[in-house]
């Protein structure tokens, strides 16, 4: 297991986070959206919005580090469906593919809701987040919507356990 802290992230932690989901939206996503998408995301306004995130504290949002840089983040609290199946919602995992494999999302999903039943949404046609999370338990509920990603739109489906 690599040698990462997890941990309740803090503002100060914005900046990281928003790395962090930039650069993995362009690994995770190089398959389902365009490239011109993906390299148009903006680690600064990213951040801003992380900002925000934090300041409301209407989720949990912890942050994986190596030494002083975030490699992680995993943020989880209410459902925000109105069929709400679980009470609560993984609502974003993220690691960078140089840490698949190595402990790090286990560590980040384990502390963000150990093993509470909660519900997520996965892309659609992204296997290796699908199976990471079929071994924690979560399995397809036949629900299925389309995703807002900038102006683009993928498919994803929600998982229980």
């Amino acid at each position: 297991m690599s040698d990462v802290t997890v941990r309740e992230a803090t503002l100060a932690d914005a900046e990281g986070i928003a790395e962090v989901h930039v650069a993995s939206w362009r690994e995770a996503y190089a398959h389902l959206l365009p490239p011109e998408f993906l390299a148009s995301l903006d680690v600064v306004e990213r951040a801003d919005r992380w900002r925000r995130i934090l300041r409301e504290r209407q989720s949990t949002v912890l942050v994986a580090m190596t030494e002083d840089s975030a490699v992680g983040w995993a943020s989880a609290g209410a459902s925000r469906d109105a069929d709400a199946p679980r009470a609560l919602e993984l609502s974003g995992l993220y690691v960078l593919a140089a840490h698949h494999g190595d402990g790090t999302g286990q560590r980040l999903l384990d502390a963000v809701i150990g093993d509470s039943p909660a519900s997520l949404w996965v892309a659609d046609r992204n296997p290796r987040a699908e199976a990471f999370y079929r071994r924690n338990g979560f399995a397809r509920d036949g629900r299925s919507e389309q995703h807002t990603m900038g102006p683009h739109t993928i498919d994803a489906v929600r998982m229980l356990r």
